[in-house]
């Protein structure tokens, strides 16, 4: 095989990786859980260059992993133990390839970080709405592949919403060109949809043209604590009837999650002087002006409190304190990180479920494990959860961490009950792989084996992974 690495190297431009200390930041997923082995890293620099290295590993047959910025937490984007596979890392296919400031359309390569496309739109006064936390490192490609929640659900959708085309390279190492800037077209099956969501399994996004809108003049930002999720929903309720689309932000988290955070971070603080079993942030945007948006939010919390929706709230007066605010949600991942091992839950519900599903769930947990914290925030006004756990000060991490299948088959059945889904917006990979199998009505099963059979018969495209 070293001879046919050799002979791989001279075929494509970009780079080549077999050294072990190389490839090593490839092989481990960001959360450092799961590891693996590759043959090789193969960076290509075009998609020509892509369609050969795939149409090599299918001469040789080598399974091939597609890796964006390895920001998974589901191990989709890693190799198995075997050290058979290649990993088809995008990171230096970077290039935005054209803009469209008339169909507000953008045209680039897979492997351009989010943040930087936010920066491009930003740039040419629009708004690229695809909002997450690993948004500094993370791909379009690898957004598109696991169609990326994020933020901005609420008022912009997930990924697969803010795209209109993708160029692919398939199984067999032909291109299929369907960068497409078009809003309509009703010309057969949407393979575009295919690709979206399929984890690597189906083919390799290559470029995306994907959607820009107008840039908000003005972002108003405000926590306010409640008494409870259907609280919360009273005032998401109150906020889209008031506003509709200018509410862009809807989050919730718990007392248990604030106070994590502040024992992490030195410099968080507390938002609002009343304490509240549930706080909501909630982001307002104006394309009129700062006072309009002021003046929104202004009215939604008068009359939340007329009508006993929350108890105390506090409206950002800066940008820096909005962005405290928002740090106060997005810091929970990295606070939970430093607390030690944790057991997390990804999941969803329709909305108006949200309330009891974390009463049964909460009920449910208590009565098997009463000495585990209870991280619990998401995106409520799209009815994403995500129920985490950590352990209680000087218990044992291990033993807590053993409890992970149990843990899981209770939260996840009670997500089904309420025929939610077990992964909102992380993927599957292998992480809830099986899980989700076991779960999946068998029609739905032998569709999706079917798609599989028919766009990669010979199981190159990322083995393993979404499917068990």
């Amino acid at each position: 095989m070293t001879q046919s690495l050799a002979d791989l190297a001279a075929a494509f431009s970009g780079r080549l990786l077999t050294d072990n200390d190389d490839m090593a930041p490839f092989l481990t997923d960001w959360g450092h859980m799961r590891g693996g082995k590759a043959l090789a890293v193969a960076q290509p620099d075009s998609t020509d260059d892509v369609a050969t290295i795939v149409r090599w590993c299918n001469t040789n047959g080598v399974p091939i992993v597609p890796q964006g910025g390895n920001t998974g937490l589901a191990g989709g984007c890693i190799p198995d133990q075997s050290g058979t596979a290649l990993v088809l890392s995008l990171a230096r296919m970077n290039k935005v390839r054209s803009i469209d400031l008339v169909n507000n359309t953008l045209t680039l390569d897979a492997g351009c970080i989010l943040q930087s496309v936010q920066d491009t739109a930003e740039n040419h006064d629009r708004l690229f709405p695809l909002s997450l936390g690993a948004e500094g490192s993370c791909t379009i490609g690898g957004n598109l592949a696991t169609n990326a929640g994020g933020t901005g659900v609420l008022r912009y959708g997930n990924a697969r919403d803010l795209c209109l085309g993708l160029e692919v390279v398939t199984a067999n190492g032909e291109i299929w060109d369907g960068l497409k800037a078009l809003r309509k077209d009703n010309s057969g099956y949407d393979l575009r949809d295919i690709f979206i969501g399929s984890e690597g399994t189906l083919g390799i996004i290559t470029g995306a043209v994907l959607k820009l809108f107008p840039r908000p003049v003005a972002q108003t930002t405000c926590i306010v604590s409640l008494d409870s999720p259907s609280r919360a929903l009273d005032l998401f309720g109150l906020a889209r009837r008031r506003l509709d689309t200018m509410v862009t932000g809807f989050e919730f988290f718990s007392e248990e999650c604030l106070t994590l955070v502040l024992e992490m971070f030195d410099d968080a603080r507390r938002p609002v002087e009343t304490r509240g079993p549930w706080y909501v942030l909630v982001e307002l945007s104006d394309l009129q002006s700062e006072d309009s948006a002021r003046e929104n939010m202004q009215n939604l919390l008068e009359t939340a409190f007329e009508q006993g929706a929350i108890s105390d709230g506090a409206v950002a007066t800066s940008v820096s304190q909005a962005r405290a605010f928002w740090a106060l949600r997005e810091r929970l991942a990295e606070a939970m990180a430093k607390s030690g091992k944790v057991i997390k839950h990804d999941v969803s519900v329709p909305v108006s479920s949200v309330p009891q599903f974390l009463d049964e769930a909460d009920a449910a947990m208590a009565r098997g494990w009463p000495d585990i914290r209870f991280i619990v925030f998401g995106h409520l006004g799209d009815g994403n959860v995500h129920y985490d756990f950590i352990s209680k000060k000087g218990a044992d991490q291990d033993a807590f961490h053993a409890q992970q299948d149990a843990i899981n088959a209770v939260v996840h059945d009670i997500v089904v009950k309420h025929r939610g889904s077990i992964s909102a917006e992380h993927g599957l990979g292998t992480l809830r792989r099986d899980e989700a199998d076991r779960y999946r009505d068998p029609v739905e099963r032998g569709l999706m084996r079917a798609v599989k059979a028919a766009f990669d018969p010979h199981n190159r495209m990322n083995p393993g992974k979404l499917l068990a």
